[in-house]
């Protein structure tokens, strides 16, 4: 088919926008300096080693530090602190403070009893908080144990916690910490605003099932810089309701790619909007990106996404819309999507597939996916051998140099 530049294309000043709200954000959001008030766990009672519960500690120094409008700092020195399940509430009820950091140089540790907090949905959770910066360490969730009983079919396995999550929430920084081995989802951010993740190192295993490294959702202008993730579940999932995100230079692998979705679980339903994806490796993971719905009725959509400057190591689905998804095959809805993706733009994408087809399209036929565009693609099968695309229900436009050949519909 002929090769067709791209018509006019909104998404361009909508990242700018987004870029001119993160940067007047970062500004903002400077440390506190640790010449301000600092709260050292060990005066209030924590104790370094493992083996005695901190949590009482931990909360202590969050209240000292909410007590006072003066930017505090939380500061946990070298060891490992066991707590368990921790809710530090913001809030004016709760929080004078709109300036709080909380400094680790050491580790923080689960229980390594999966029954003690896996059944609380979090283990770290910050509600309604402003203006607090998490700076370095360790998270660990001891999550080996679920794995295990998840991966042996036991029924009565409890859901597991997350290892760090953020609710209701703005002006959040994430920097340099390290989340290893979560029950469940290293890093959550839901309904907030303003958030900064950098420097961020995940890991667990490849086969620890329901382990997403960061997840994204009903939040606003987020970005994710400058972090390597090695997980069993998503490198990054982005769920309904987020807008204006910014993702750039992660390693991602092993694990299932970074994902738009999945969406359309529900009729009433946000949507998302206002992605850049860009400057991404993926090594060795089951998916590249990604945008998944249910199949069932949904008023959601998925629209205004680039994904840009991407490399592919040996990727089994490299470029994937699914509007079939349905993990494991179980109860699936077998009805049409309604989720309405459009304005998806992939760009400058290179590198290896680890099947055949390396650009799969499996939209609704009741909502085709349009306005998709290819533009500087090329992936191979293995090293050296011809890559196919298949295509059902999209439409949209290639632009430069495509490998392997599209194959929409129609042009837009």
């Amino acid at each position: 088919m002929a090769h067709l530049r791209p018509k006019h294309n909104t998404i361009p000043l909508l990242v700018i926008k987004a870029l001119v709200h993160y940067f007047l954000f970062t500004f903002k959001t400077t440390i506190a300096s640790y010449d301000d008030q600092t709260l050292n766990v060990i005066d209030f009672g924590a104790k370094a080693g493992g083996e005695i519960d901190s949590s009482r500690a931990f909360l202590d120094a969050w209240e000292s530090a909410c007590n006072t409008i003066t930017p505090s700092t939380i500061y946990v020195p070298q060891g490992r602190f066991l707590i368990g399940k921790v809710v530090f509430k913001g809030s004016h009820e709760y929080c004078k403070s709109n300036g709080i950091t909380i400094k680790i140089d050491g580790a923080l540790v689960a229980p390594s009893n999966y029954d003690d907090i896996g059944n609380d949905g979090n283990w770290l959770l910050f509600d309604d908080v402003n203006g607090v910066s998490i700076i370095g360490g360790v998270l660990d969730g001891q999550g080996n144990g679920l794995w295990a009983c998840k991966r042996f079919g036991n029924r009565n396995c409890p859901m597991g916690a997350t290892n760090l999550g953020f609710t209701n929430s703005n002006n959040i920084v994430i920097n340099g910490v390290t989340s290893v081995n979560s029950e469940m989802y290293h890093i959550v951010i839901d309904r907030s605003k303003n958030v900064k993740v950098q420097g961020v190192r995940v890991s667990a295993s490849g086969n620890s099932p329901n382990t997403d490294g960061i997840h994204v959702q009903l939040s606003s202008f987020v970005t994710i810089i400058a972090s390597n993730i090695a997980t069993g579940d998503d490198c990054i999932s982005i769920g309904p309701g987020s807008t204006n995100l910014w993702i750039q230079n992660i390693a991602c692998g092993p694990g299932h790619g970074i994902s738009v979705g999945s969406l359309g679980k529900e009729l009433e339903e946000a949507g998302v909007e206002n992605v850049t994806v860009k400057t991404v490796t993926f090594t060795g993971t089951e998916n590249g990106v990604r945008i998944k719905s249910w199949g069932r009725p949904s008023n959601g959509f998925a629209r205004n996404i680039i994904f840009q400057h991407l490399t592919m190591i040996n990727v089994q689905n490299p470029i994937v819309i699914d509007q079939n998804y349905c993990p494991n095959e179980k109860d699936c809805p077998g009805q049409n999507s309604g989720v309405k993706i459009s304005n998806v733009m992939y760009q400058d994408i290179h590198g290896t597939s680890a099947t055949e087809v390396a650009v799969r399209f499996n939209c609704s036929p009741r909502n085709p996916c349009n306005e998709i565009t290819l533009e500087d693609v090329k992936l191979t099968y293995q090293t050296n051998k011809q890559a196919q695309a298949s295509c059902v229900h999209a439409q949209g436009i290639t632009s430069g140099f495509v490998q392997p050949n599209a194959c929409f519909s129609s042009n837009i």
